[in-house]
């Protein structure tokens, strides 16, 4: 992992977390805000304040203190039914008094449930649904999954809950052009490193991707992102001590850029 740090040294020095020089090919792109705090839990925060959550889990391993930090959010978006993917406890609403929003993925509770599919605005934030399935069978190991897409801020970002196999030519096609996704590398329950470098060939981000659902210092059930990183060219992996990145379009910066998030905050780590 050293030559992953190294790697970052670099990146900084090109102003990979700085404000974009504005100099792209690309129209100009609002800045959003990404925070990873575990497992597939993300929250993205758009250019106008409106937060969206993603799977939040409550795994001991990432509370040392035994503490669930709550994260305020406009709306959490759930893409299947698994226990660290529902934890909706570890949020609230941004508005005191308000209540949460909820968009679940899948209809119902249950782990045979049918897709729900989407297509919803929160704020200036656009929010659909592509149902996946969980394994390689169609779904009859460990049932469905929905992909988020989210389009804010000019920016179209795809969160791939639990997928657990390559995309059909439909899938592709539903999901559509993509600048950063959110995909788990970890196996066991979801794809490995080598596929999730498949998905990534199917998908062809444009500008981030987020590796997620992976085994940590902290959290070894399912395998860390090492074999992910394999054969990725160095400048284009950024390992960073925090959980949280404001994305940019940096002509300078490497695209698409392979970020990994800590897994909580650094006050969170030093408590």
């Amino acid at each position: 992992m050293r030559r992953w740090v190294i790697a970052l040294a670099i990146l900084l020095g090109s102003a990979v977390l700085g404000a974009s020089t504005g100099i792209s090919n690309d129209k100009p792109r609002a800045p959003i805000t990404i925070e990873y705090h575990g497992q597939s839990f993300y929250i993205l925060t758009s250019s106008k304040g409106t937060r969206i959550a993603f799977d939040p889990h409550t795994i001991p391993d990432y509370y040392p203190d035994r503490i669930v930090y709550l994260k305020k959010v406009d709306a959490v978006c759930i893409s299947h039914n698994h226990n660290d993917h529902i934890r909706v406890e570890a949020l609230e609403a941004k508005e005191k008094g308000g209540k949460l929003k909820v968009l679940r993925g899948l209809k119902t509770p249950g782990l045979k449930s049918d897709w729900a599919i989407l297509d919803e605005t929160i704020d200036d934030v656009k929010i659909r649904t592509v149902g996946v399935f969980h394994d390689t069978k169609e779904g009859l190991e460990r049932g469905k999954v929905a992909v988020f897409v989210v389009e804010v801020d000019g920016w179209r970002v795809a969160h791939l809950g639990d997928l657990g196999h390559l995309l059909t030519a439909s899938q592709l096609k539903r999901i559509g052009p993509v600048d950063v996704i959110m995909i788990p590398v970890g196996g066991i329950y979801t794809l490995n490193g080598a596929e999730a470098k498949q998905v990534v060939e199917q998908l062809k981000p444009k500008e981030y991707i987020f590796p997620m659902h992976y085994g940590t210092k902290v959290f070894t059930d399912i395998l860390p992102p090492d074999e992910f990183y394999e054969d990725v060219e160095n400048r284009r992996i950024a390992i960073l001590d925090e959980n949280v990145i404001k994305l940019n379009r940096d002509a300078q910066r490497p695209r698409p850029l392979v970020v990994q998030l800590h897994y909580w905050a650094k006050e969170k780590k030093e408590k």
